[in-house]
């Protein structure tokens, strides 16, 4: 898709660019197509690009050294990712980034971006607002691992993707979720076996409904109060 400097303004780090400076950015960058599955980068590899989404959804995840993965966050449309680079020179990137279905990006150079930092604050506050939510969310993702049940971690995580990315069905009622069990798995530091226990469990409750790589929610209450620990 082109992208225009409008549509760029969309991104938090850039909201207060002017349009001289966003055309320069545009000018400076390429356009990655990633089919589902594939990867933008990985982990370890030298953190030469930051990119911007354009459409699609993209999974960041880190291993451990047994090869365990853990789901650090999703990535929609108009948010940057990959940015360590235009930080510290000779970063790398700390995570892989994996496409969840055909997405697009703006690959921007990170010296490039580096540079542009040193004469432009707007950027270096978006960039720390950006930073600072990234903080937030995973000092509230480590409460959740460190004070709750699992239920409620996957019941957090669902009410939390239900927010970002839920859309409403079409020819049925619920919130539609495009991740699969692994996903969720990744994203709540729990097995792939607890969660299609706990799964299966809500779907037989009439809470969710489950299917391929898709999880539709139908009692968006109920998750509220096993979140809340009110059910056991």
């Amino acid at each position: 898709m082109k992208v225009s400097p409008a549509d760029l303004r969309k991104v938090v780090v850039f909201e207060k660019a002017t349009d001289d400076d966003l055309q320069l950015i545009l000018q400076n960058s390429i356009d990655r197509s990633i089919e589902e599955g594939g990867f933008f980068f990985f982990q370890g590899d030298v953190a030469e690009h930051l990119y911007v989404l354009t459409s699609g959804q993209v999974k960041l995840t880190q291993s451990n050294p047994t090869g365990q993965l853990v789901n650090l966050r999703t990535i929609y449309p108009w948010q940057m990712f990959g940015a360590l680079g235009a930080v510290r020179a000779e970063a790398v990137y700390p995570a892989n980034a994996e496409a969840l279905e055909d997405s697009s990006a703006l690959a921007i150079k990170s010296n490039f971006l580096r540079s542009m930092l040193e004469t432009r604050p707007y950027l270096s506050f978006g960039l720390m607002n950006l930073m600072t939510s990234y903080i937030q969310e995973m000092q509230e993702r480590y409460r959740e691992l460190a004070t709750e049940r699992v239920e409620q971690r996957v019941a957090n995580a669902l009410i939390r993707l239900a927010g970002q990315s839920g859309v409403r069905a079409e020819k049925e009622a619920g919130i539609e979720l495009s991740f699969s069990r692994q996903d969720v798995a990744e994203m709540t530091g729990t097995t792939l076996y607890t969660i299609s226990r706990l799964l299966s469990e809500w779907e037989r409750q009439g809470i969710i409904a489950t299917g391929r790589e898709k999880i539709r929610i139908l009692k968006p209450h109920g998750l509220v109060r096993i979140a809340e620990g009110l059910e056991k």
